[in-house]
């Protein structure tokens, strides 16, 4: 069978003063595109479908409509799991009628969905954290551990007051305890997280940069060493750049985000995973390209001219944008800079430190003009860099607002 993995959509999430939505519609078009020519049999969504807890009515419609196109109205299994950036609530809400088009929703860690069935697929057994699907097309059972992230308030709830010290090793035991009594070789056994997890001693994963933490008390990390051997495929959201934190033959995948969603991601490739899996072989996956969407991108210039040529050729991006010069930015260069691009997120003059020599400590006469005074301080702070006629001109018509 054919499984497509895709997490952290984000619906709703903005750049700063940008809009994503559009950039965010063209992606889950794609998305579904990829679904359909590659004929999968099954979707899992790992996490952070939504941006915050209250998306806006055109995240929420998008997020219905690409899920019921998904599911080929009710012909292909979705399954989809809350992320730290998700509501458990509102992500539960619609799984009744959800169900009638084949989409599973799943809030809560420790969930349990009761059997049900539709005309192509059915869940023939279920325990809390645990689903066993039969799609009619497929000769086996596809075993599913689920779960979505869990808050401190839900920890304790679920796991107990000793969260910290205990949250690896009674996840390790709850998903063994569920390998064991449900997951053998005769169906496919697959483990859908939302997580910070990585190998045991290895190099510390950079989180997304603005991402809402999921520090889980002095537990921040999960290890990967806690998955059971019987499962084949281990699909995580929460870090939004592909890894495989697994092995070949184990594979742990972050399939990545959909789009750049920080300039920490500058210049990532975005994917989606395609798993080829069977009974009790080694699971492969392939990389699938996403395409839609502007690059994020971090450029430094030393010249106008430079800026406004790289920014006129490279209309489709947005950019964090440097600006190194001897002088402070005038109102016209600033004009025609943002004249030259719509996708201008950041701009940071940085000015040219030129005659900042050994620091040097001098008594301040106070009694001076305040015109004298906040020139003298802006030249200490700015590497002796003159204020402008324009920034003066400036200051004083605050001072005299």
């Amino acid at each position: 069978m054919k499984i497509l993995h895709t997490a952290d959509w984000h619906l709703g999430k903005r750049l700063d003063r940008f809009s994503r939505l559009e950039e965010q519609i063209l992606v889950m078009n794609e998305i579904v595109q990829i679904a359909d020519e590659q004929n999968v049999d099954m979707v899992l969504i790992a996490g952070d479908l939504f941006d915050n807890f209250n998306p806006g009515v055109e995240a929420a419609e998008l997020f219905y409509k690409t899920l019921k196109r998904l599911s080929l109205n009710g012909k292909r299994p979705v399954i989809a799991i809350s992320g730290n950036h998700d509501s458990p609530s509102l992500i539960n809400a619609p799984d009744p009628l959800a169900r009638e088009c084949g989409i599973i929703l799943i809030g809560h860690p420790k969930a349990e969905i009761l059997p049900f069935g539709t005309e192509h697929f059915s869940i023939i057994n279920s325990k809390e954290g645990f689903i066993e699907l039969k799609i009619d097309s497929i000769p086996f059972p596809i075993r599913i551990l689920h779960t979505p992230f869990a808050n401190e308030v839900r920890l304790k709830e679920y796991f107990g007051e000793n969260k910290e010290e205990e949250i690896n090793r009674v996840l390790a035991q709850e998903w063994k305890n569920l390998a064991d009594q449900f997951c053998d070789d005769t169906g496919v056994n697959l483990l859908t997280a939302h997580l910070y997890m990585n190998k045991r001693g290895a190099e510390i994963l950079e989180e997304p940069e603005g991402e809402k933490p999921i520090k889980i008390g002095n537990a921040d990390l999960i290890f990967s060493d806690s998955i059971p051997e019987q499962i084949q495929y281990t699909a995580l959201g929460h870090l939004h750049g592909f890894q495989n934190i697994g092995t070949k033959e184990k594979p742990v995948i972050y399939s990545s985000s959909p789009l750049c969603y920080s300039f920490s991601e500058a210049g990532q490739t975005k994917f989606i995973s395609i798993i080829d899996a069977e009974p009790g072989k080694i699971v492969s996956y392939e990389k699938k390209i996403l395409k839609s969407g502007r690059a994020l991108v971090r450029k430094t210039f030393s010249s106008i001219e430079d800026t406004v040529q790289w920014l006129s050729e490279n209309p489709n991006t947005f950019i964090e944008l440097t600006l190194e010069s001897e002088s402070f930015l005038t109102a016209d260069e600033r004009r025609l800079i943002y004249q030259s691009h719509n996708g201008i997120v950041h701009l940071i003059p940085k000015v040219r430190n030129l005659e900042l020599g050994e620091s040097q400590t001098h008594e301040i006469n106070l009694s001076q003009d305040i015109d004298i005074l906040f020139k003298d301080y802006f030249k200490s702070k700015n590497g002796g860099q003159e204020a402008n006629e324009e920034l003066m001109n400036l200051f004083n018509e605050i001072l005299n607002a």
